[in-house]
């Protein structure tokens, strides 16, 4: 994780991109201030994990705060860390803290319905992914379809290029990432069209070690929300936070099976710069979630 494992660790993974990095790093600044003020040590710099060390970071016994998915804290996680928060992003169609996934198609593949998609190519982020797997294969089972097979991309941008190139026939897209595509990378989002979205869901929740301080944590986070400067706060896409209960996350089901997996992608890179990993492996092994870049 590139963080000394004796000391406080911290990270903001989940819509991590390089053009929002500067108002993560300014966000992050006015959160350590506010822990500091409350006692709670942490780390002067946000760790970046990387595709290999979500659940090194999750499960870090000296976590300050972190995010992961709503898939991972109800498969794993509920019961072993600290519960803090959920952030808002103030989503269409949402109720606060929750989000959706959207699932898109090629711009020029108009089947319609859903069902319309029986046996085709799902374009996933990952097997642990509530927006890019979960959500969807709910979605599919409620319109009566299975998907004749999985393209395990490793993020949701990965996700909506595959589906964009060619590679595969559908994805399910967390909302908040699809908005950050459709702000950063327009031409790829011109490619694409949405065709339906999913129930909301309680959205990607912030955590820490078992047995830290959630209320002082969560009003340090909260300030700094309150905090930023409009440009930053817009661009990171916060409106709040929102305390939802672990029951909430818990009572959803976990997901089936990927159906059988293509052939894994090349590495032609994220949209944050950094390599596409190959998530065939982790999703035939077990537990690995990857950064959605935008979510995952």
């Amino acid at each position: 994780m590139g963080a000394d494992a004796r000391g406080p660790v911290a990270a903001l993974p989940m819509y991590d991109r390089a053009e929002t990095r500067p108002a993560t790093r300014r966000f992050w600044a006015l959160v350590r201030a506010g822990l500091g003020r409350r006692g709670i040590a942490a780390p002067a710099a946000l760790a970046r994990p990387g595709d290999a060390g979500l659940w090194a970071l999750w499960e870090h016994p000296r976590l300050v705060l972190a995010q992961t998915c709503g898939l991972p804290f109800r498969a794993r996680l509920a019961g072993r860390v600290t519960l803090v928060a959920t952030p808002d992003y103030g989503l269409p169609d949402c109720p606060p803290g929750h989000y959706r996934s959207l699932l898109v198609a090629r711009a020029g593949d108009l089947r319609a319905p859903l069902a319309a998609f029986a046996g085709a190519r799902l374009a996933v982020n990952d097997a642990l992914s509530q927006s890019g797997w979960a959500a969807v294969a709910a979605q599919a089972a409620a319109a009566g379809f299975a998907f004749g097979a999985a393209l395990a991309t490793g993020s949701h941008r990965a996700s909506a290029a595959a589906v964009a190139a060619g590679l595969a026939d559908l994805a399910g897209i967390d909302a908040v990432s699809w908005a950050l595509i459709a702000r950063w990378e327009p031409r790829l989002a011109a490619r694409l069209r949405v065709l339906e979205g999913t129930p909301p869901t309680p959205g990607l929740p912030l955590i820490a070690a078992a047995g830290a301080d959630a209320e002082a944590t969560r009003a340090a986070v909260a300030e700094a929300v309150a905090a930023l400067v409009p440009d930053d706060r817009a661009a990171l896409m916060l409106r709040g936070l929102v305390a939802i209960p672990e029951a909430a996350y818990t009572a959803l089901a976990l997901p089936p099976p990927l159906p059988p997996l293509l052939p894994p992608l090349p590495d032609p890179g994220r949209g944050d710069g950094g390599p596409l990993p190959s998530a065939a492996a982790a999703v035939q092994d077990g537990p690995s979630l990857r950064p959605s870049e935008p979510p995952a």
